[in-house]
């Protein structure tokens, strides 16, 4: 096999108007219908942040090109010749363009486009995550439709070394501008999927051994099918003999609908003080992950 031809680093220009054609994969970032129309249309999606572009560099995304003030340039020198060696242009404008250009002041000072990639079948992850040599770890999300929790989700998802994302078709998308930004660039390399149909999807799960795990709110932690919920710090003793373990979230709020509750093999809560009756979704599903990697 022939050896791959080295990239040209990609151009460094200097952009001086805010209505220059080259920028205009960075127009009207603010108005989510705009973004949309205008990600569909060209199989883009939006990085913005330097932790976030950094992490997204580390985990082999296509990039389009990055945008940067000239503020940032200078201190920045190390990201900006990295992300040229992929072959991508670096713009680089005074930062009152950069603003004119996006929308709003950009204070990060650093936003890129890079190619959205294929969606993946959820059987195939579920599938690779069931073949790993440590047991598989997922988290499903129902309903999640607020971009920065979903972004925190995945952010958490990574830290505790999870091995793919399930969401339920209603959920927003995470890689919708805040949820990149506020996941610092991690949903870039965590495997997600749509899994459909919701939740009878599940039993792919139980197929390979993966048990269900749906998380409530201590109030609401009765199993559907007539028995107790249990404490988070007891399901580890259940899950003997399974291959894995899905973590199950719902949006703060609503939470779990009542089929996702009746599809799941068990139900557990959170032990909470009196007066509080839940916690975030991302942080719920971080001290989850936790205690289930401490045992």
């Amino acid at each position: 096999m022939a050896p791959e031809r080295a990239l040209r680093p990609g151009p460094l220009l200097a952009v001086e108007d805010p209505g220059d054609e080259r920028l205009s994969d960075y127009r009207s970032l603010k108005d989510p219908a705009a973004r949309a129309a205008i990600a569909q249309d060209r199989g883009i999606f939006t990085i913005e942040g330097r932790l976030a572009v950094t992490n997204a560099l580390a985990s082999g995304v296509d990039f389009c090109s990055l945008l940067i003030d000239d503020h940032q340039a200078g201190a920045l020198s190390d990201l900006v010749d990295a992300l040229r060696e992929t072959g991508a242009p670096v713009y680089v404008a005074p930062r009152a363009v950069v603003a004119a250009t996006v929308g709003f002041p950009l204070h990060r000072g650093v936003v890129a486009t890079a190619r959205r990639p294929a969606p993946r079948p959820f059987g195939d992850l579920v599938a690779e995550a069931a073949r790993g040599t440590h047991p598989a770890r997922l988290v499903l999300a129902e309903g999640l439709n607020d971009h920065e929790n979903l972004g925190a989700l995945f952010r958490n998802a990574a830290a505790f070394g999870t091995s793919a994302v399930l969401l339920d078709p209603t959920c927003a998308d995470p890689l919708y501008r805040r949820s990149v930004r506020v996941s610092l660039g991690h949903v870039c390399a965590l495997p997600f999927a749509r899994l459909a149909p919701w939740p009878e999807g599940f039993s792919l799960l139980r197929h390979h051994g993966i048990a269900v795990v749906a998380l409530v709110p201590p109030e609401r932690a009765r199993d559907q099918r007539g028995g107790t919920g249990i404490a988070l710090a007891g399901l580890a003793s259940r899950l003997a003999g399974h291959h894995g373990i899905a973590i199950v979230v719902g949006a703060e709020g609503p939470g779990l609908s009542r089929a996702a509750l009746e599809f799941a093999d068990h139900v557990v809560a959170i032990p909470m003080a009196n007066g509080v009756d839940s916690l975030n979704v991302a942080t719920a599903a971080a001290i989850a992950l936790y205690e289930l990697a401490a045992r």
